[in-house]
């Protein structure tokens, strides 16, 4: 059988509207669907969890590795008096403890801001030994997990959204856990507490307002359709572009170092017929190609 022709000619992003109850492996299955190309997430969400799914379709996976220290922003409402074995309302439910005044919130978040070392839940994709935590948890196999350094960059209050229920907006780096924030929230103000709903508004550049709605999706858009959807992958990128001259070219292109003018540091770097090729790094005055992305 021969190699699949992908439906777009361009590798790039899609910035998703996940919706809550479904698993985000589901948005990637269906853009892999419709463009005919490899596809991966970055940052997957809970099925809990709605908002940006940011995914790279084509050679546009490469660049994850780029984009691991992006900030990133929620929308999360924390259920106090009842805690669960998941950290969230979708795992077995136990009642108990009080639900606390919101000037009593106020004066605790303050003291969870900053770099710190954040338990993970049991129920997650953490890799133990080769399984995830939650095929673990689920199997009832009991495992220790090691605490992670994160940062939170801030966290407000927004409200009140029900009678035992608060929302709060948080501002954070990669890695960091949500549902574990309430956790230590509560156990903070000496009660306990689910996530009860969860939206992520932001991943690095992908922003909900320029989200394309998974409904949009699942009605199946043309291939150029689908390629107005696509976000070309030097946009997402905060790089200065390299420029070389002469022969630099055609020796670059074949693997060899060549000099450069610029600082060290990571760079664009174009075709000479101006289409982006990938990236390269200038490091001690030479440059060379780090990641090509061009189909």
């Amino acid at each position: 059988m021969g190699k699949r022709e992908p439906k777009i000619k361009r590798c790039g992003f899609f910035n998703v509207d996940k919706p809550s109850g479904i698993v985000s492996s589901t948005v990637v299955n269906k853009l892999k669907w419709l463009t005919g190309m490899p596809c991966g997430h970055m940052g997957t969400l809970d099925p809990l969890a709605s908002g940006v799914l940011p995914v790279g379709a084509g050679n546009a996976t490469r660049l994850f590795d780029y984009f691991l220290e992006k900030e990133k922003e929620y929308i999360a409402e924390f259920t106090f008096g009842v805690s669960s074995d998941t950290l969230d309302s979708t795992g077995e439910l136990i009642y108990g403890g009080h639900v606390p005044i919101e000037s009593d919130i106020l004066a605790v978040l303050p003291t969870m801001i900053g770099e710190i070392d954040q338990m993970p839940p049991k129920y997650s994709a953490k890799n133990i030994n080769g399984k995830r935590g939650y095929e673990l948890a689920r199997a009832g196999i009991e495992f220790e997990l090691q605490p992670k350094r994160i940062v939170i960059h801030d966290m407000q209050l927004l409200g009140k959204s029900r009678e035992d229920t608060f929302q709060v907006k948080i501002r954070c780096g990669g890695g960091t856990y949500i549902r574990s924030i309430g956790r230590d929230l509560a156990a903070a103000l000496g009660t306990n507490a689910v996530m009860s709903s969860l939206r992520r508004t932001q991943s690095g550049v992908f922003t909900l307002e320029k989200a394309i709605p998974f409904s949009v999706l699942e009605q199946d858009p043309t291939p150029a359709e689908l390629e107005e959807y696509l976000i070309p992958t030097e946009s997402v990128l905060p790089y200065p572009t390299l420029t070389l001259s002469g022969k630099g070219w055609q020796r670059i292109f074949n693997g060899v170092a060549v000099k450069a003018d610029e600082k060290d540091g990571l760079y664009l770097f174009y075709n000479e017929d101006g289409s982006f090729y990938g990236i390269a790094e200038v490091k001690n005055g030479l440059a060379k190609l780090k990641t090509k992305l061009c189909l």
